[in-house]
């Protein structure tokens, strides 16, 4: 008898278990809108706990089966509803046209100044009225003639990069340099000098700790999945318990290293020295005066500038290298058009940088092989009614997760032919990377208001980078590279699974 009542109460709580796992899975269905049958404990996406592929492959199969006849569909993550736009034209929407509607991003309801400082005042994470007012002070920071003002900078850390190879080619290593770190090596020294003035030493046998604590960063622990999985398995901790994103020691470490180098540009004027350049460490600082900011908010500031700087700007150099070294043609065709916009100090001019039209194509290519974001999580902020396709028109509530899959359309046959194969031809037309963002296809760094504030300073550093590299090396992929583009199965920027191994030869 006590068996049998243990049992069924054992089948009771499997009941229950089960019953809340799946109560929510007539959210879409209830307000029409299609989709594919959710599991319990995943939702759609099936590799969630094991991660053996990138959630992005999830989406593209959902993707791929109703792309043709719906604009959007209902899915889960776990038990969270999700709105997943399917066509271009409501990507654009989403991110321009109805921007109002969807200003704000999902991530932003995961995090506050408590649980994640540094991350809470980043503009990826703000909101509303708050963003609004950040972007437009930090909008002045980052204008051409303030890139233009660092730029010999940037053309002193290309030297580096510069000897820095040439010392591992007499290094000799078999296995190839790794590109990755090669990469993180160039925007790590190129920031921090940048942004504040100060030296990582990346090239050097004993670099400071900046690197290490970027790559810790991007690196997130098994926690912080688990932390996502319960998020989305239990919404209701959202109300008492917020993620941490940046690890503590990560932040004291940063604002360290802010106070150092405002240590440093206090002394240099204490001791009556002019500061050659206007650069984004003084605009920073006339922020702080204008805002009364302390070290750890100025921190948080700044941290806009380091973080699009830092690791995507590495990923983006780390496989354009790997591209055009896959393809020795493209590489020569590319190395004469920089060749003959070589200055005498052998450079590229600042105002000839960005007029180099096939150097522009090979980056934008690359960004739609991979994009910083393989896709978008929005937020409704405000209702809406849109209209889908062979289904009813949908009502968007506030708080609806709205998903837009950057790469399902960058990698749709029907927007690019032959989308697997690196041909940057296809942004070889005069405003070809505007008008295909224009038609939501391509959103290498995002659209609307809420586009990438760090671009231009990113594009710059890259140029610059690709400048350096390609006048002096031939690049080759080393064989123990992957041949295919499958994205890494964890990580937040978009990456190729295994390390980008490349072998470089010195030219005469």
């Amino acid at each position: 008898m006590a068996l049998m009542i243990c049992a069924l109460l054992g089948l009771l709580v499997v009941a229950l278990v089960y019953q809340y796992l799946t109560w929510n899975f007539g959210y879409w269905r209830k307000r029409k809108v299609p989709g594919p049958s959710p599991k319990p404990l995943t939702g759609n996406y099936p590799n969630m706990y094991t991660m053996k592929r990138n959630p992005f492959y999830d989406i593209k199969d959902v993707y791929s089966k109703y792309n043709k006849d719906y604009d959007m569909v209902g899915i889960f993550l776990g038990r969270s509803p999700q709105l997943l736009v399917l066509s271009p034209e409501l990507a654009h929407r989403v991110f321009v046209t109805d921007f109002k509607s969807f200003h704000d991003n999902e991530m932003g309801n995961m995090v506050d100044e408590k649980s994640d400082f540094i991350l809470a005042n980043n503009l990826f994470t703000m909101k509303g009225e708050q963003w609004k007012q950040r972007r437009t002070d930090i909008t002045p920071g980052l204008t051409m003639s303030r890139v233009k003002t660092v730029y010999p900078v940037t053309n002193e850390v290309c030297g580096k990069l510069n000897k820095y190879i040439r010392k591992q080619i007499r290094n000799g290593p078999q296995g190839g340099i790794n590109g990755k770190d090669l990469s993180l090596c160039f925007t790590t020294e190129m920031v921090t000098d940048c942004v504040l003035g100060l030296s990582a030493q990346s090239f050097t046998d004993h670099p400071t700790p900046v690197m290490e604590n970027i790559k810790n960063l991007f690196d997130q622990s098994w926690l912080f999945v688990i932390n996502i999985v319960m998020y989305t398995m239990f919404p209701i901790i959202r109300n008492f318990r917020r993620l941490r994103f940046i690890p503590l020691s990560v932040e004291k470490f940063f604002v360290s290293l802010m106070q150092n180098a405002i240590d440093a540009r206090e002394e240099q004027r204490a001791a009556g020295k002019q500061f050659e350049r206007v650069d984004f460490l003084d605009y920073i600082l006339q922020l702080a005066k204008k805002h009364n900011l302390n070290t750890r908010q100025l921190t948080a500031t700044t941290m806009t500038f380091l973080i699009d700087g830092f690791d995507t700007s590495a990923t983006l150099l780390a496989h354009a290298l790997l591209f055009l070294g896959r393809d020795a043609k493209i590489q020569q065709r590319l190395r004469d058009e920089i060749k003959a916009n070589l200055n005498a100090q052998g450079f590229v001019d600042f105002e000839k940088l960005h007029d180099l039209p096939f150097l522009d194509a090979c980056l934008q290519e690359t960004l739609r092989h991979f994009p910083p974001l393989a896709s978008s999580n929005k937020l409704c902020t405000q209702r809406i009614v849109i209209p889908n396709r062979k289904g009813p028109a949908v009502t968007i509530e506030p708080g609806t997760a709205v998903i837009v899959p950057h790469a399902c359309f960058m990698k749709d046959e029907e927007y690019f032919p032959n989308p697997e194969i690196f041909q940057p031809d296809r942004f070889m037309e005069p405003n070809a990377a505007k008008s295909y963002r224009d038609r939501g296809v391509f959103m290498g760094f995002g659209d609307g208001p809420r586009i990438c504030i760090g671009m231009r300073f990113a594009l710059t550093q890259i140029k610059a980078a690709m400048v350096e590299v390609l006048t002096n090396f031939e690049v080759k992929v080393n064989p123990k590279t992957r041949k295919d583009n499958l994205f890494h199965p964890f990580g937040v920027v978009t990456k190729l699974e295994g390390n980008i191994w490349l072998d470089f030869e010195e030219r005469s």
